[in-house]
């Protein structure tokens, strides 16, 4: 491909078949002739980490793998990246949408779809940084809208979001009754990010994934945050006086 090199692999997923994915070839790679990248606030230095396998992306398509169907059941992936939980989830049936704000994640999950002989995937621009809520710059690409019964993401809280766009963004995006994923490598933006997800009105609870290198695996530390919000009890009816019995 003009600008960078990708290289192609195939990847294994416990409790579903090894997906084929095409990734850039190294964090060395960087094109961005058109500067649409840069317009989005996407630098030089994290222009390919969206076209990289990360390990906390494997671990939530292990999630996804092992998470049970629910008829009718909504799920946005954010800062999906080359977006594995979602070509997992997809290939199980559930209704996916991917997303990001890399102006080629698009281009690249097109194309792991083709790589696995799987139909067309939902796929939204998914921006919650400064002046990231309208539709991407370049082409028809929509931006995310809606609200989802499940929202997940690997390895979003890497930036400090002092704004809170994180958390507002998955609160605007969330259904009712929704429930957030974030596998997250232990980063020191988590409390942050509990807090503002809390005041949105969510509850946590964590699980740990740390493991020790195996013949079959390699090495992991951090943890599965889920957030459940839970729909708001039904208020008792409020008795007028007008409404009372007068007791004649």
């Amino acid at each position: 491909m003009p600008g960078y090199l990708t290289k192609h692999e195939s990847i294994a997923i416990a409790g579903v078949n090894n997906l084929a994915i095409r990734s850039l070839k190294d964090h060395q790679q960087f094109a961005d002739p058109l500067g649409v990248a840069a317009a989005l606030g996407i630098s030089a230095a994290t222009w390919p980490l969206f076209g990289l396998l990360w390990p906390s992306g494997q671990e939530l398509a292990a999630h996804m793998a092992s998470h049970p169907l629910v008829q009718g059941q909504r799920f946005l992936e954010i800062g999906c990246g080359l977006g594995l939980a979602s070509l997992v989830g997809h290939r199980r049936g559930c209704n996916m949408t991917a997303s990001d704000c890399h102006p080629l994640a698009a281009e690249f999950i097109r194309e792991n779809l083709r790589l696995n002989g799987l139909p067309d995937m939902k796929y939204r621009h998914g921006h919650w940084g400064e002046g990231g809520q309208g539709p991407h710059p370049e082409g028809p690409c929509a931006a995310v809208s809606g609200r989802f019964d499940v929202i997940m993401g690997s390895d979003v809280l890497y930036e400090r979001d002092d704004s809170g766009g994180l958390a507002r963004f998955i609160q605007r995006h969330a259904a009712a009754t929704a429930e957030v994923w974030i596998v997250d490598p232990h980063r020191s933006n988590r409390t942050a990010f509990n807090r503002r997800m809390e005041g949105h009105g969510f509850e946590l609870t964590e699980l740990r994934l740390d493991r020790l290198a195996s013949a079959s695996h390699t090495a992991y530390r951090g943890r599965l945050l889920t957030y459940h919000r839970l729909a708001a009890a039904p208020t008792a009816p409020t008795v007028t006086p007008a409404a009372q019995g007068s007791g004649f």
